[in-house]
């Protein structure tokens, strides 16, 4: 028999990233669940995964036939041939001849399915088996007694015969049966949920795994064509921080000056305001910028249809379209409902690690915030992620909408401490006119402009006015005025400019 390895992988590079490389080899596993999380496709995909490798694998049902089994690899494009399946679901089991009255039918029945298994084993010597599931010997146990009896004895009898075994549960056991949990060397969790409104949402935690440095809490997955897709939860703490890289230029001289030289590499900003104020078309105006510069970006769209995006932004002088079609720019429209925190955390993994984007854009957090089951698990994640993206020196902007146009202005959550800089934009009256003043409010990077500027959405993206020194209480949107009309930008009447709209954000 060839050597073992260090790591038996599982198949899912997900898994095998959780479990620091796989599975301990010539071990016993647990793998738990209801029906429908995904534990026969976790199982088969292993057996294939170690047919890939030279193993030979072998898949003891005592639940669903072999017909079953392999329609359930057709739907995931597999083929069933390089592995054995024992299927222990005997077509005459209701003959007559199978009766017997002077013992109890549980005392043969156990005893003839384990010493069959047993046997499967010895004759074909596999390096790799699936035992589904183990509700079946619980039944047939009749007493936790019994149960674990005969579950210490395959585990002494699987560890001479140098084999890694993976035993399905369906969790059927009334109260907390934890027979396994103390006889298995690891034990995997897989779990699905229900929330009011949107997709199922699947995911998995290893609650024990011996002589591994696992990496724990609740990991997102799917059910995908081809088997488990498992979405690592972000652990930033294991990657060494990018030094500073310097400013980078958001597109604006002004807004260079308000944010005390520009936008800095691993650092995230956050742009809050009111719907229609400018927030979207302030950063695309900067993502335009890094993608003139020859910078890849990737812009989750959460709130706006795509479409809407793609033709303001062309109307405004920013046309995304052309760095779309060179390939600098990913543009993803997200269904919040649809997509679990953690695939979303893994898609931006991707676009960092994968396609080198050296900009990240999420607009809004406010539907963002709409996936996750609470606030709090919202800033625990927001947490994670940002920083393991100012770990790989990405630029991250972020969309937070307000409730209100004026006066109290009030947010969903409060995530202005988490990012370095943020960026206020509000509306003002003034001279019977609805008006928009930007300030930035904090920045972690630099001694950044204190004043409070008017602005514009104009032809060609965003003009700013001078800081308005005659104003007073601009945030509260019914400011005083102690000086002359001049102070301000002139109205879009008065110059003839052509009329914009505010973005949606």
């Amino acid at each position: 028999m060839q050597q073992q390895s260090e790591h038996a992988s599982t198949g899912i590079a997900g898994l095998d990233d959780v479990l620091n490389g796989g599975l301990t080899p010539e071990r016993l596993y647990l793998v738990e669940g209801t029906p429908g999380t995904g534990k026969t496709t976790l199982g088969l995909g292993f057996l294939l995964e170690g047919a890939r490798a030279g193993d030979s694998g072998l898949y003891i049902t005592l639940a669903e036939t072999e017909v079953e089994l392999r329609a359930v690899a057709k739907t995931h494009g597999w083929s069933l041939d390089p592995i054995t399946i024992f299927e222990m679901v005997p077509a005459d089991g209701f003959a007559g001849d199978h009766e017997q009255t002077l013992l109890h039918p549980s005392e043969v029945e156990l005893g003839e399915t384990v010493r069959a298994i047993m046997a499967k084993v010895d004759a074909l010597r596999p390096a790799r088996v699936i035992i589904d599931s183990l509700s079946e010997l619980r039944l047939l146990a009749q007493s936790p007694v019994r149960y674990r009896r005969q579950i210490l004895a395959l585990k002494h009898y699987f560890s001479t015969r140098q084999c890694t075994v993976l035993v399905l549960d369906d969790k059927s056991a009334s109260g907390g049966d934890l027979q396994l949990h103390s006889i298995a060397h690891g034990v995997i969790s897989l779990e699905q949920t229900l929330s009011g409104f949107g997709a199922q949402r699947r995911r998995m935690h290893v609650v024990k795994m011996r002589g591994v440095r696992y990496r724990g809490g609740y990991h997102d997955f799917e059910i995908e064509r081809g088997g488990l897709c498992v979405y690592p939860r972000l652990v930033p703490n294991d990657r060494l921080d990018v030094p500073a890289l310097g400013f980078t230029s958001t597109g604006s001289a002004e807004f260079d000056a308000l944010l005390g030289g520009g936008l800095v590499p691993g650092t995230a900003t956050l742009l809050t305001g009111p719907a229609g104020v400018g927030k979207t078309t302030a950063t695309v105006q900067c993502m335009v910028a890094a993608l003139r510069r020859g910078e890849r970006g990737c812009y989750f769209l959460f709130d706006e249809r795509l479409p809407t995006l793609l033709a303001r932004s062309k109307a405004l002088g920013m046309d995304l379209q052309p760095f779309i079609d060179s390939g600098l720019l990913t543009l993803r429209a997200i269904d919040p409902a649809e997509l679990s925190p953690g695939e979303f955390a893994g898609t931006v993994r991707a676009a960092v690690n994968e396609d080198e984007s050296r900009v990240i854009v999420i607009d809004s957090l406010n539907a963002y915030m709409q996936s996750m089951p609470s606030e709090q698990f919202l800033i625990l994640q927001m947490h994670e992620l940002l920083t393991y993206l100012g770990q790989r020196g990405v630029v991250t902007l972020l969309i937070l909408g307000m409730h209100g146009i004026m006066g109290d202005v009030r947010a969903d959550v409060d995530l202005s401490y988490l990012a370095d800089t943020a960026v206020q934009l509000r509306y003002f009256e003034a001279f019977g006119e609805v008006r928009q003043a930007i300030s930035v409010i904090k920045t972690r990077t630099a001694r950044h402009e204190r004043t409070i500027r008017e602005f514009r959405i104009a032809e060609n993206g965003i003009q700013f006015g001078k800081p308005l020194k005659d104003f007073q209480g601009v945030l509260t949107g019914v400011p005083t005025f102690s000086g002359e009309g001049k102070a301000l930008l002139a109205s879009e009447a008065d110059t003839g400019a052509a009329s914009f709209g505010g973005d949606a954000a």
